[in-house]
């Protein structure tokens, strides 16, 4: 069996999780979020824990993907998911309005991103954009289609990045 599928996802207080013949729905404090049930996966929560397990040995690999995602909605209802942008470059600013992001990355006309369903997005400076929610999913999405909008250039490092990113410039040209 799968060594990641082996290990039990313990459920914190306050998590609920139910399993249906369909789907898995866990509750918590920053949300509830559904999952729907693989095929050749068992799942079966016993005294606070949750326990997957194959039903043939083919199916060890989804048995361990399952594990893994709802491990992610157990962390995402408990204590929410967060990621960091930052904006570099002369001019390039980030501000809400009202739940829109409105983003000046050196286009002739502001980029306006609506914010989706379950997200929340906060500008604490004007060069910094933190989002967050409860799917972990999403809010990595949400963060890619932000920074896709200006990524970093490889020659001076401007553009949209995750914070941390390390982005390797290019040498120019030389007379």
């Amino acid at each position: 069996m799968s060594r990641v599928a082996k290990k039990p996802i313990p459920l914190p207080k306050g998590i609920d999780c139910q399993v249906q013949a369909d789907a898995i729905t866990v509750k918590g404090p920053k949300g509830t979020l559904k999952l729907a049930q693989a095929a050749g996966v068992d799942v079966a929560i016993n005294a606070g824990e949750v326990q997957l397990s194959a039903k043939n040995p083919n199916d060890l690999k989804m048995a361990g993907t399952m594990r893994a995602l709802i491990n992610n909605m157990v962390k995402g209802v408990a204590e929410g998911y967060a990621r960091k942008l930052e904006l570099v470059g002369v001019g390039y600013r980030a501000a809400m309005q009202g739940k829109d992001l409105n983003l000046t990355l050196g286009f002739s006309h502001p980029v306006l991103f609506k914010t989706p369903e379950g997200i929340t997005i906060e500008v604490p400076a004007q060069t910094e954009i933190w989002i967050k929610g409860a799917d972990k999913q999403r809010v990595g999405e949400v963060a890619a289609k932000i920074r896709a909008f200006r990524p970093p250039e490889p020659y001076k490092g401007k553009g949209v990045r995750y914070s941390g990113e390390k982005i390797t410039l290019k040498e120019a040209k030389k007379a």
